[in-house]
């Protein structure tokens, strides 16, 4: 039953995450300005690609909790949470600190993360 959850949480975290920067690239170009990234509509080999990486996410998120014996709500939710502070936050910050990205950028992604791991949290928290 995992791996049903599994996959559920994978197209519904990559849909929402799409529904997200769409939303949200507007917001972070006006924010951010000239630096703001170009991103444009994605190719089918991008799509592809950002599919394999939430798979990728969903399936690892599924092990730790499994491995945790947190596969039921609300100790998905909690798991989401630490490891979005510990991994997607760390990063990012990081990426603001040292390699002088834009601020505004690094917020939708670390939005994007935060929602992709709370969804993935109560799918996998529902259908374990």
């Amino acid at each position: 039953m995992i791996w049903i959850g599994i996959a559920v949480a994978t197209v519904a975290a990559f849909i929402l995450s799409s529904v997200y920067y769409a939303v949200g690239t507007p917001l972070e170009r006006r924010a951010a300005g000239d630096r703001a990234v170009e991103r444009g509509r994605p190719g089918p080999s991008k799509v592809a690609a950002e599919l394999v990486r939430t798979l990728v996410l969903a399936s690892g998120f599924a092990w730790i909790a499994g491995a945790a014996s947190l596969l039921a709500l609300p100790g998905t939710l909690l798991l989401a949470l630490v490891l979005w502070v510990a991994f997607p936050v760390v990063l990012l910050t990081g990426s603001v600190g040292w390699d002088r990205a834009p601020i505004p950028t690094a917020v939708l992604h670390a939005g994007d993360w935060l929602l992709k791991l709370l969804l993935i949290a109560v799918v996998i928290g529902l259908l374990h």
